[in-house]
C-alpha cells in the first residue's frame, strides 16, 4: 500500500487525524489522488490507513489506525456504530444527521435523515469516488421502513478545495415529487409545527437540523413579547416562537425562496408572522433610525467566513449585527445569537458580543449556552469538527 511518512511534530502524532501537505516527510509507493494510503511516522511505524488527495492542503485524513479499506464491510459497519450511538442518546433517528464526517470515523461524507429520505455530501475524494458502495451501505442500514430516496447534495463550495465540481442528483430511487413535510417540537402541551423541506434546492441538505433542539428552548421567552426572527431561514424560530403566544412576530430573510417557504409554512401551521424579504443588516439599521423596539431578538445567520483568512471581515459583520440587535431591545428584552463559522471560535464569539454590548452601551446576563446537538457529535482531538455555538442573553434594566 502507498503512503507517506509524517514529520516528527506532525499533529496527527499527538491525537488528530489530519495530514497537511507541510507535515509530510516523503510519499513511498506513489499514492494516487482519492486512494487509500498508509501513514507511518519516522521510524517506519504504522500510525492508520488515511484517504490521499494531493489537490487538497490537508492531504491525508486517517480514518483507521489500522490497516483498512473502504470497502462495503467498511461503509455497513461504520454507519451502524453511528446509527446505534445515536439510538443510544435518544436521537429521533428519522430526522437527524445520520453521520457527522470525522465525528463518525467517516471523513468528508454526511448524511441527513428525513423520514423516508436521505441526503448525502461526499466532500472529500475518496468518498466522492465510493459513492456507491456508500449508497449500498445506507440502503442496507435504513430501518423500517426502507428508504425511499437517497439525494446527493454535493454543491458545497468546500468541494473545490478537493478538485471537485458542485452537483446535485438523486443516487438512489426518485426525487419527491414535492416539499418533504417534517415535524418538529412536539410537547405534550402543544401540536408539532409542520415544515416543508424542499430536499433537492434548500439552504445545506435542506434544514439546519443542527437548530432542531432549540426552537423550543428559545420559544419558551417568546409568549407576550414582540419577537423579531433575523436569517429566518425557512421559519422555524418565528413558528416556534408565534405558537408559543408572542404578541406579534417580525422575521427577516433576504433570499426569496427561502422567504416563500417560510410564508407557506406559516399558512400550514395556521400561525401569524409578519414576513418581511430584506437583507438583515439594512433592516436593522432602518429598524434603528425608526426606533422599534423588540422584547426577543434571534440572530441565526449562515456562515460569516469559511476561511481563516475572512475571520477580520467577519467579526466586524457579527459586531455590527449584535450592536444594532442590543439598541433594539426592550429593557429586560432576550437575545438568541449563534455562530456556524468554525472559524470564529467560542472564545471570540463571546468576546465580540462583549465588544457590542460595550457599543451598545447595554449590559446583560446569559441564561443559557447553546451547544452542537448530540446528533453532530465532537470529538476533543479534531477541533474542526466543532462549529456550533450560541447564546441566550438578557439585558440588565437599569445598568
Amino acid at each position: 500500500m502507498a503512503g507517506l511518512v509524517v514529520k516528527p511534530r506532525a499533529r496527527i502524532l499527538h491525537g488528530h487525524d489530519w495530514v497537511f501537505s507541510g507535515e509530510v516527510l516523503k510519499a513511498f509507493g506513489n499514492p494516487a489522488d482519492g486512494e487509500v494510503i498508509s501513514l507511518k511516522d519516522g521510524k517506519d511505524h504504522l500510525i492508520g490507513s488515511a484517504i490521499y488527495n494531493s489537490k487538497s492542503q490537508i492531504v491525508a485524513r486517517r480514518f483507521s489506525r489500522r490497516r483498512q479499506d473502504l470497502d462495503l464491510d467498511f461503509f455497513q459497519r461504520r454507519i451502524a456504530q453511528a446509527t446505534e450511538y445515536r439510538k443510544r442518546r435518544g436521537v429521533d433517528l428519522r430526522l437527524c444527521r445520520l453521520v457527522w464526517s470525522e465525528s463518525d470515523g467517516l471523513p468528508g461524507m454526511i448524511v441527513d435523515r428525513y423520514g423516508d429520505h436521505a441526503v448525502l455530501q461526499t466532500l472529500t475524494l475518496a468518498m466522492d469516488m465510493r459513492k456507491a458502495v456508500i449508497v449500498e451501505a445506507l440502503k442496507a442500514a435504513s430501518e423500517s421502513p426502507a428508504l425511499q430516496s437517497i439525494i446527493e447534495r454535493n454543491d458545497a463550495p468546500v468541494r473545490r478545495a478537493e478538485g471537485m465540481e458542485l452537483q446535485v442528483g438523486v443516487l438512489l430511487g426518485e426525487a419527491p415529487s414535492g416539499p418533504v413535510v417534517i415535524e418538529i417540537n412536539g410537547t405534550p402541551e402543544r401540536a408539532s409545527l409542520q415544515l416543508e423541506i424542499d430536499l433537492m434546492h434548500a439552504q445545506k441538505t435542506g434544514f439546519y437540523l443542527d437548530q432542531l433542539g432549540h426552537y423550543e428552548t428559545v420559544a419558551r421567552y417568546a409568549p407576550e413579547r414582540r419577537v423579531l426572527d433575523c436569517f429566518a431561514s425557512q421559519g422555524a424560530f418565528a413558528l416556534a416562537c408565534a405558537r408559543a403566544g408572542a404578541t406579534k412576530v417580525t422575521a427577516v430573510e433576504a433570499s426569496a425562496d427561502s422567504i416563500a417557504s417560510a410564508r407557506r409554512n406559516g399558512e400550514r401551521n395556521q400561525l401569524s408572522v409578519e414576513w418581511i424579504e430584506q437583507d438583515v443588516f439594512q433592516f436593522l439599521r432602518a429598524a434603528e433610525k425608526a426606533e422599534a423596539e423588540y422584547d426577543l431578538i434571534i440572530l441565526d445567520p449562515p456562515s460569516f467566513t469559511k476561511t481563516k483568512g475572512g475571520l477580520h471581515d467577519a467579526l466586524r459583520g457579527y459586531r455590527e449585527l449584535h450592536v444594532r440587535a442590543f439598541k433594539l431591545l426592550s429593557r429586560d428584552g432576550v437575545l438568541a445569537t449563534f455562530s456556524c463559522s468554525h472559524h470564529v471560535s467560542e472564545t471570540i464569539f463571546n468576546q465580540t458580543i462583549a465588544d457590542a454590548l460595550v457599543d451598545a452601551r447595554r449590559s446583560a446576563r446569559r441564561l443559557h449556552r447553546f451547544e452542537q446537538a448530540l446528533d453532530h457529535p465532537v470529538l476533543p482531538t479534531l477541533p474542526e469538527t466543532e462549529y456550533f455555538k450560541g447564546v441566550l442573553l438578557e439585558m440588565m434594566p437599569g445598568r
